[in-house]
Order: structure tokens, then sequence, then C-alpha cells
């Protein structure tokens, strides 16, 4: 089960960081970075694959920069990691594949924000209760 998280993370990390070098080249004059297949941008394909070998080293820069394994309580430090790789994960998707959705605003807000902030709480209190350890919770009580 800890592999599986820890490939699930690696996975969305691959994908936040594609999404990011995605969306910086999509404005671009350049034609190549235009060019789709199903409605997938070329430039995605290959930075995704490159991304994958480098998630696991930055996943483990970040746990360093925060002394996760120092930690007595590990929890919420760990809520915050996974929440922001799903909130993350989100915001990316809809900044490369479905930039219409760019448009809405609540309030002067991007309403793609604030949908993503919502739905990466309630993905990061699921996956809690699936990946982290029942013990470990219970420590807390």
């Amino acid at each position: 089960m800890n592999n599986l998280n820890k490939w699930i993370q690696n996975v969305l990390l691959a994908f936040i960081m594609t999404c990011s070098i995605t969306a910086l080249f999509t404005p671009t004059p350049y034609t190549w970075t235009k060019f789709e297949i199903f409605y997938i941008p070329i430039t995605f394909i290959p930075l995704f694959f490159l991304t994958l070998f480098v998630a696991e080293e930055v996943r483990n820069s970040f746990k360093k920069v925060f002394k996760f394994d120092q930690r007595k309580d590990k929890r919420p430090i760990w809520q915050v990691g996974v929440g922001m790789i799903f909130y993350f994960a989100q915001v990316g998707f809809v900044e490369v594949f479905a930039r219409s959705f760019m448009t809405y605003k609540l309030a002067g807000m991007p309403l793609y924000l604030v949908i993503s902030f919502l739905n990466a709480f309630l993905i990061t209190v699921i996956y809690e209760e699936i990946f982290y350890p029942k013990e470990k919770r219970m420590l807390k009580r």
C-alpha cells in the first residue's frame, strides 16, 4: 500500500511539473507548441516521461526541506503536502487541457481555483482514510 501511495504521488507530481512547463510554452509564437495528438499537446507527452524520472527526487527534496522525518507528528505536514499535490494537479489540468474554464469568475477570483481548492480538500480527506495508517491517526487522539 505504501508503494502505491508513493507511485500516485510521483505520477501527480510529474503531471504538475509537466503541466507547468506546457502552460508556459503554450502562449509562445512557436507553432510546434500548438500541435496536439488527441487533444494532448505534443510538448506534454515527452515532458511527462522526463518528469516521471525526477518526481521521486522532487518529493524527497520537499521532505528534506520541511524536515518531515524529524517531526514527531507527521500528519499535518503530510495532509498539506498531499493536498497541495491534488490542488496543483487540478489547476494544471485546467491550464493545459481545459483553458475555457479559466474565464469564469467568482467575485473576481477565477472559479477554477476555488473549485480546485474545494476538491483538493475533499480528496485529501478521502486519500488519508485510504493511505494514512490508522494506528498513526489514533495516536493523535
